[in-house]
């Protein structure tokens, strides 16, 4: 059975019918029921007491659960940007199981090969493919059988991963669904006043909901926004030939995780946000564990060689938009410009010399001066004022 020409049995059932029935529960049943608790009267039998409580545990498990993706299934297992002790380990294996992302061991699997086939169709969240199918499509069927598994030895090794890969749903539904309720029963037993005669299961089912359910759907919706925004939207500082892009919008509903031009092209570097401004607390928080021990081998891309992208990027870019410009003026538009054309040019060849010297500093481990790179951020600043240049004569000319 068929419907057009996509085999039925390439849907994956179980992830589909988890993904749009909690997706569903939390835009229906979530506010329905924060509603009605806030229409009850306080001395209402069904009442839910403790809000505060359940509010602070789903801050709580949105950061424990995001952090277990970003810091632990994306930099640690992914791409060994550092090692962590065993507690660290422990942590984002049992948070990152109740994100309900699958286990470490496919997650990284298939994100290794996202890395390596990027906007290729071996890609499993290939964006040409769309925004739906590389947003959350590829989760909810299969537009061909998965292949073998082959790129992961190095975690199956590791027997707290393979611990959670055997044993991720139960995990998940513990950390993630049962212990919130058990702990909002909990509270609303010892800490709400018994004249209040409160209903702890009320309490449970609200904790259940806002820090199980919700907190679910949000952590699950911003890592699927990596896969599909951060592939559409936002700047190529560092390199065009892929599609990933840097977005500070998403960085900030992903612990950092938005700055997608600089990953695709430093995979390893346990940073994202690589800027001082740049908001990356997945960084903070691995550097943080590192001057208290429990991370280490913090791996860093030299400063050179991030430079030499950025001057071989802008050159290209430079360079593109003035034969695009060019290609449009007339003879006597031509004329007029032709003063800023050229020094562009020039500014667009002293980028790319700039950037292979730095390149080759970076593979022969040679020190760059700081004269130096305060010289070539000038230039970089110095090749967005012409970009800028060109680009107001270009709106000239076509007004």
């Amino acid at each position: 059975m068929k419907f057009k020409n996509f085999p039925i049995y390439r849907i994956e059932w179980v992830t589909s019918t988890f993904l749009i029935l909690t997706a569903l529960l939390s835009l229906t049943v979530v506010p329905w029921f924060l509603w009605t608790q806030y229409t009850l009267p306080a001395d209402a039998a069904n009442k839910v007491h403790g809000w505060g409580f359940i509010w602070a545990m789903f801050v709580f498990y949105y950061y424990a659960t995001g952090f277990g993706i970003t810091l632990g299934y994306h930099r640690l297992f992914s791409h060994i940007s550092f090692k962590a002790k065993w507690p660290v380990k422990l942590f984002v294996l049992l948070f990152g199981a109740a994100s309900f992302e699958n286990s470490a061991h496919d997650w990284c699997a298939d994100h290794r090969i996202h890395h390596k086939h990027v906007d290729e169709d071996e890609d499993p969240y290939d964006i040409s493919k769309g925004f739906f199918y590389a947003h959350i499509g590829w989760l909810l069927f299969r537009l061909k059988p998965p292949a073998p598994i082959t790129n992961v030895k190095d975690l199956e090794a590791d027997p707290l991963v393979m611990w959670q890969h055997r044993y991720v749903q139960w995990i998940g539904a513990f950390v993630g669904f049962v212990m919130p309720a058990v702990l909002g029963y909990a509270y609303c037993v010892l800490f709400v006043p018994a004249e209040l005669n409160a209903n702890p299961w009320m309490t449970a089912l609200a904790a259940f909901l806002i820090a199980g359910l919700l907190r679910t759907v949000v952590v699950q919706q911003g890592t699927f926004c990596i896969n599909s925004l951060c592939h559409m939207i936002g700047r190529q500082p560092y390199s065009t030939d892929h599609s990933a892009r840097d977005s500070g919008a998403v960085a900030l509903l992903t612990f950092g995780e938005g700055y997608h031009n600089y990953h695709h092209e430093f995979q390893h570097d346990y940073r994202n946000g690589v800027k001082p401004w740049q908001f990356d607390p997945t960084k903070w928080i691995i550097w943080t564990l590192s001057k208290v021990g429990m991370t280490e081998d913090l791996r860093r891309v030299p400063d050179s060689r991030i430079m030499a992208a950025e001057l071989k990027e802008k050159s290209r870019t430079l360079g593109r938009d003035i034969d695009s410009l060019a290609a449009r003026l007339d003879a006597r538009s031509r004329e007029l410009k032709a003063k800023t054309i050229a020094a562009a040019h020039e500014l667009a060849k002293e980028l790319a010399l700039r950037a292979e010297a730095l390149k080759e500093a970076a593979s022969t481990k040679a020190e760059v001066a700081q004269e130096t790179m305060v010289e070539l951020r000038g230039l970089l600043n110095q090749a967005a004022s012409h970009l800028e240049a060109l680009r107001r004569a270009d709106a000239g000319s076509a007004a």
